[in-house]
Parts: C-alpha cells; sequence; structure tokens
C-alpha cells in the first residue's frame, strides 16, 4: 500500500500539524510513507488557461515539480493531507496544490451531480484520504466548515477522514507534553483503526475532545504573545512572567483561598500567584502574605514543568525550597495538572492496597489469645483463611502472605496448648521483625500502604516519599521489637492491662505516623 502525506504547512518540519500526521503514520504502521513538503516545493500558480483539458489533455503546459507531484497522487492508495487552519481553509501553497490537480479531471460536465462538476480522468475510487489539521482555536468546531466541504466535495464525504484538533500552538510547548502527549496517543490509536478499516465512535469522540476548556487555553494562548492587551501597559511582559501565567492558567480551583509566591533566584524575579475558587491572577508587585512560597532557579522550574527532570527528585536534591503550607506541593498534581478530559479510574483499580488486610490475622490472635487461649487460637485461623477472600479485591502484598504463614504457625502452637504468656510475646515480636525487614527492602513496608495518596505507583520513584516511608517503617518496627518486653512482664504481673497498654502505645504511633508523612517532606522541602 502506498501513502503519500501533503505537508501543507509553511513551517515544513516544524509543523505542529505534522506531530499528528506522524503518530497517526505510527499507529497505522505506514513508517515508510512519502511526504511532500509543500513549502519546499516549486509550484507555479494554475494560470486558468485550460490547455490540460484541450490542447495537452491530462498535462499542465506549466513545467514545474507538480507533475511529477501529480504522478505520485496518482499512485498512492492513501493520501494524507496535513495542515494548519489558515483563514478558515488552507495555507496559499497548499491551495496552490490543489488547485492544479485540475489535469486529473475531464473537462465535460459529470452526469448526476447536483451542483454541476467534472469527472476524474482516472479511477481512483480505490483512493482513501485522511484530513489532519491543526487550528489556534480552543475548539475544532465550526472553524472548519469550509475545509470540511471543500475536501468532501474533491473526492467524497465517505472517502475522507478529519482528525480537526483546536489548540494546535499547545504542542510546540513542552511544559505541556503531559496532555499532548496523551492526544497523540488517541492519534495513533486512530491511525491503527484506520488502517484496520475505519476510525472507531469512540476514539473519534475523544479526538473532538478540546485539549483545555475554553477559559484555560485562551489565558494560556494571550499571554503567549508577550505583547499587552488594549488598557495594560506597554512594557512588554519577560519571558518568566509569560510562563507564570500560563502556569496559573491550568490552576484548577477546589475553593480555597492561597498565596503561591515564586521566587526565581537565578534571574531574581518573584511574583505570586492568587489562588481563589474562581480561578488564578498572577501578579508581580503589592505583594500579599503568601500561604505557600517556593525558592527556585527559574531554569530548574521549567525543566520540571517540561518534564526534563522529575519535581520530587529536584526537592530530594534540594534543587529548589519550599515554605509554608507544603500541602499545595502534595496536591501539585490535582491542582495544577491541566483540566483536560479524565477518565474514569476503574473500580478494582481504586483501593489496590488495604492495611487492615495486613493486620487483620495479627490483631486476631493478640485480642483473642489474651482473652482466652483456644478462642484466640480459632480466631487466628480464621482470620487467616479470611485474607486470600480479600485480595479478590486488594492487592496483596508480600508482607501479608508472610502474615498468613507466621499467625498460623502461632494460632496452632496456641491450640496446641503452647503457653500464651509466650506465644502472645512472640506474636508481637515476630511483627516486629517483619517491620523490621520492611524497613530494608527496596520497597518500605508503609509505602505499598500509602502509594495511593501520592498517584499509585509512580510515588515509587519519588525519593522523599520513599526516605519518609522508610523512617516511619523503621519507626514501627521499633515499637513492635520493644513490645514483647513489656508484653511479656504484663502477661505474668497484670494480664489485663495487656491489650491496654499495647492499644495505647498503638494508637500513640498512628498519632505519630499521621504527624510524621506531613512534617519531614516539609521540613526537608525547606532544606532542614
Amino acid at each position: 500500500m502506498k501513502t503519500l502525506v501533503i505537508n501543507g504547512s509553511p513551517k515544513g518540519g516544524q509543523s505542529n500539524t505534522m506531530k499528528l500526521a506522524l503518530a497517526f503514520l505510527d499507529g497505522a504502521g505506514w513508517g515508510d510513507a512519502e511526504t511532500i513538503a509543500v513549502a519546499d516545493a516549486k509550484i507555479e500558480p494554475c494560470s486558468g488557461c485550460f490547455s490540460c483539458w484541450n490542447k495537452t489533455p491530462g498535462i499542465c503546459v506549466v513545467r514545474d515539480e507538480m507533475s511529477e507531484i501529480l504522478t505520485k497522487l496518482i499512485a498512492a492508495d492513501v493520501i494524507i493531507w496535513a495542515f494548519p487552519l489558515y483563514y478558515f481553509s488552507v495555507p496559499s501553497k497548499l491551495k496552490n496544490l490543489i488547485d492544479r490537480q485540475l489535469p486529473l479531471n475531464l473537462p465535460f460536465m459529470a452526469e448526476g451531480n447536483e451542483s454541476g462538476g467534472h469527472p476524474p480522468r482516472r479511477n481512483l475510487s480505490r483512493q482513501r484520504h485522511v484530513v489532519i489539521s491543526t487550528c489556534g482555536f480552543w475548539t475544532a468546531k465550526g472553524n472548519y466548515d469550509a475545509v470540511t466541504f471543500m475536501f468532501n466535495r474533491y473526492y467524497g464525504e465517505e472517502n475522507c477522514a478529519r482528525i480537526f484538533c483546536g489548540q494546535g500552538e499547545l504542542f510546540r510547548v513542552p511544559e505541556l507534553r503531559g496532555r499532548t502527549n496523551t492526544y497523540l496517543e488517541t492519534v495513533r490509536r486512530a491511525g491503527a483503526e484506520f488502517a484496520a478499516g475505519g476510525i472507531g465512535a469512540e476514539t473519534d469522540a475523544e479526538l473532538a475532545e478540546p485539549l483545555y476548556p475554553r477559559e484555560v487555553f485562551e489565558k494560556m494562548a494571550d499571554a503567549s504573545w508577550n505583547i499587552p492587551k488594549d488598557g495594560e501597559s506597554e512594557n512588554q511582559p519577560d519571558e518568566s512572567l509569560t510562563f507564570t501565567t500560563q502556569m496559573a492558567a491550568l490552576y484548577r480551583p477546589d475553593g480555597a483561598e492561597r498565596v503561591l509566591e515564586f521566587c526565581y533566584t537565578d534571574i531574581d524575579k518573584t511574583y505570586q500567584i492568587l489562588l481563589t475558587p474562581r480561578g488564578a491572577e498572577v501578579i508581580a508587585d503589592n505583594f500579599k502574605r503568601y500561604t505557600t512560597k517556593i525558592k527556585t532557579p527559574f531554569s530548574v522550574w521549567r525543566s520540571i514543568s517540561r518534564g526534563e527532570i522529575s519535581g520530587q527528585d529536584a526537592l530530594f536534591r534540594r534543587q529548589y525550597k519550599v515554605f509554608g503550607d507544603f500541602g499545595l506541593m502534595m496536591r501539585w498534581d490535582e491542582l495544577f495538572g491541566g483540566s483536560g478530559p479524565q477518565k474514569p479510574v476503574p473500580k478494582n483499580l481504586r483501593c489496590k492496597t488495604n492495611m487492615a488486610v495486613l493486620l487483620a490475622p495479627w490483631i486476631a490472635i493478640w485480642i483473642g489469645a489474651a482473652i482466652n487461649p483456644i478462642a484466640g487460637g480459632v480466631a487466628g485461623i480464621i482470620a487467616v483463611a479470611s485474607v486470600p477472600l480479600f485480595w479478590l479485591v486488594f492487592s496483596p502484598v508480600i508482607f501479608e502472605r508472610i502474615s498468613v504463614a507466621a499467625v498460623a504457625g502461632l494460632s496452632l502452637a496456641v491450640l496446641l496448648g503452647a503457653d500464651v504468656r509466650v506465644v502472645l510475646p512472640a506474636a508481637y515480636g515476630l511483627f516486629g521483625l517483619m517491620w523490621f525487614a520492611g524497613a530494608l527492602t527496596k520497597t518500605p513496608l508503609t509505602a505499598y500502604y500509602s502509594a495511593a495518596g501520592y498517584g499509585g505507583e509512580k510515588a515509587f520513584e519519588n525519593s522523599l516519599f520513599m526516605r519518609t516511608n522508610r523512617i516511619l517503617t523503621a519507626a514501627w518496627s521499633l515499637l513492635y521489637l520493644v513490645t514483647p518486653i513489656w508484653t511479656y512482664f504484663l502477661m505474668n504481673a497484670a494480664p489485663a492491662y495487656t491489650g491496654l497498654v499495647n492499644a495505647v502505645c498503638t494508637a500513640l504511633m498512628g498519632v505519630f505516623t499521621v504527624w510524621f508523612q506531613k512534617w519531614y517532606p516539609a521540613r526537608w522541602a525547606r532544606g532542614y
């Protein structure tokens, strides 16, 4: 199958639209497609002499590269027309190429055509066409009427697939790759579907979705021009202000009032973003008291925004510092991750792990054995047998499998008559050893259960998240490694208080955990 790409952009290889065309080709598996760069081709305008109809049938009298292009157009099985929208139509050089296709038609009037027309000189009914275009408006809807009519008139609506994408200039913004790359993946899927027969309705609907809502895109677009609007200062904003303004446009209000301050240390510039329930506004003077302050080289923050370096790793390496409310940083992707369409998370992925699955068998034997050895042993066996059922809902963790084996052995020991005053301290000790091992493994034990609140498995790539959880896992292991000592003495001296003391210690450790999860990352972010 011969595939021909007509790159109608005056920008040639730098075209935003060509990024979509290349993604489409990649999805279709047509890496060997030939591309004609219209901007570089020597194509004279059509003179309207009609010599190709009456004097030299099928051959244009103008001697330029168009004769070779016509040969390629005839030979192609699939033609991809890629171009930006210019004044609600195609760029002038591409229109010139389209006009010069006149030799492909016969001069006689076509029969059965309501509006009139000319039949093709050759049978090209096998050909399929794909029209791919980007525009600078927030939506493609209503802006491609002339283009749609033109290509439908030339090649027939049934032979033309269309991908019209608004907000095309965003494909050249490195800071927005996360959103634009998602769109390009949809274009790849469209290419695969087209090669298999046709673009599916679901994919077609996704392609029609704007990358960002109108108000977000238009704020970013206005800021990108670096020129003042009517009534504004004639001083042109610098690059850092434009960047900060575009970042503010991505803010998704959550109802809170905040003042986010950026201090760009390498260029000595400071701006504040006022975050309100209505949106965000950037100010360059008359600053307010900040709630969160980010002190960073502009070059570092821009590299983070472009995805060139990880924001979490940069913070761990202390390439920037954060002061004030660190909670904003914990929700950064949620608040500044853009406002593109969000796919619902499948139900079976919403709760991947649950700490209760790990604790249930241990709690069963701790409480049950302290009250009645036989009841404790039975409770432990029932709890162990129930854990696999929870794995139908929650993802199993290696430490849960260890717990099942350990508690099963302890429960059998109790049922076989082992002294509960020895088994119970041993249970706490084994639990502590498991946590100690969990502090030494590549992924700390607590990280498995807290990652869901920090971006899922992506949190495992966050060095600060991993260090925080390693410290917490070690702290819990220390508690449960010393718990057997007082448990043994309490079981012999005051057994009624054993459960109470251990419950209080666990509760206090839980309070410490909640505090430490917020305090330690914030302290690290301040550079301490």
